[in-house]
């Protein structure tokens, strides 16, 4: 099995621009909204490597849509760009370096009030463009992904991810109620967010 490489800012930017040339040539427009460890390597928040880019949604007439599944052109143009940079798994696949990601935090209204108004635009060339979340909504959607358990070991990373966006306390208590309210649980803030606080170095109750 061959070795497998995250992609750096610049692979990232470079297979972006490569992919606006690709949907230009075959006359389509894609405008996406991205969140995750990509958005934040794309936002200059971080400098480790990532996988992979989350699309949470498509943005059809300014409103946000599930992004999923990709049309198959996409699929292939994305496809395409992999194998052009050397994006591959370790068995020496094409990486979906592209995919649609937590699509359903739209279905389930889970996104931070507003969360698109926040939004930083950036064009690559004609056909593509990507709307990078905010800082302070990666924050939200980062505590989120740390407070929930079924994510095992790659909480460690969300963690991890909200030191390098050097999270306040005030942030980091703001971005826990959120998470207690869309949850809905009673118990959420003590049982799910005030570990991932602790391991912030922040000290808090649940007081709301």
């Amino acid at each position: 099995m061959g070795e497998e490489h995250d992609m750096t800012g610049g692979v990232l930017d470079e297979a972006l621009r490569l992919l606006d040339e690709l949907l230009h040539t075959q006359g389509v427009e894609l405008d996406l909204v991205v969140v995750g460890g990509g958005a934040m390597l794309l936002a200059g928040l971080i400098e480790r490597p990532t996988a992979d880019l989350d699309a949470l949604a498509r943005v059809e007439s300014e409103r946000l849509q599930d992004p999923a599944p990709f049309a198959p052109e996409l699929q292939k143009a994305i496809a395409t760009v992999g194998a052009a940079l050397g994006l591959v798994t370790g068995d020496g696949a094409t990486r979906a370096w592209l995919n649609a990601g937590p699509s359903a935090l739209l279905e389930l209204a889970m996104l931070p009030p507003g969360f698109q108004t926040r939004l930083q635009t950036r064009r690559y060339g004609s056909a593509l463009t990507i709307r990078v979340a905010s800082r302070i909504d990666l924050i939200y959607l980062k505590m989120l992904a740390a407070t929930d358990i079924r994510r095992g070991a790659r909480r460690a990373v969300d963690i991890q991810d909200l030191h390098e966006l050097k999270t306040t306390r005030d942030e980091a208590i703001a971005a826990g109620r959120w998470v207690a309210r869309v949850d809905g649980r009673r118990d959420c803030f003590e049982i799910d967010v005030l570990p991932v606080l602790k391991a912030l170095g922040v000290e808090a109750t649940d007081d709301r």
